[in-house]
């Protein structure tokens, strides 16, 4: 698999692209029912995540503060792991966490790694 080892920069910066997309749908679904209706009622701290999940999916997509906006939205996924599904169960597959589980570790590589390349500040 060597032959990828020139394409890592392309690799994460599609990874910072895509993974901040799909959070921005979770954002855009909680708050326009975009593409489909949230099925939940919200609350104020659905509603919360949705901003966080709307705003911070942008700036990730585009590498504009995307230390911060992925810090913060790597903490708000362990704080709704924990609040929804991890008590349920001790196993991320069992309780339906699994996404929320990915997206925290997900945000908190972006958060270490910084924007890369295809963004607005590439520090």
């Amino acid at each position: 698999m060597n032959f990828l080892n020139k394409y890592t920069e392309q690799c994460y910066a599609a990874f910072r692209i895509v993974t901040g997309f799909l959070f921005l749908c979770h954002g855009t679904q909680k708050l326009l029912g975009l593409p489909i209706e949230f099925p939940y009622a919200l609350n104020p701290m659905s509603t919360a995540a949705g901003v966080i999940e709307l705003v911070a999916g942008v700036l990730i997509i585009v590498g504009f503060y995307s230390r911060f906006a992925a810090f913060i939205s790597s903490g708000t996924m362990a704080v709704g792991y924990w609040l929804v599904h991890g008590l349920n169960h001790p196993f991320p597959i069992a309780n339906g966490g699994e996404i929320t589980a990915f997206y925290s570790f997900a945000f908190l590589y972006i958060a270490a790694k910084g924007p890369g390349i295809w963004s607005i500040n590439q520090k």
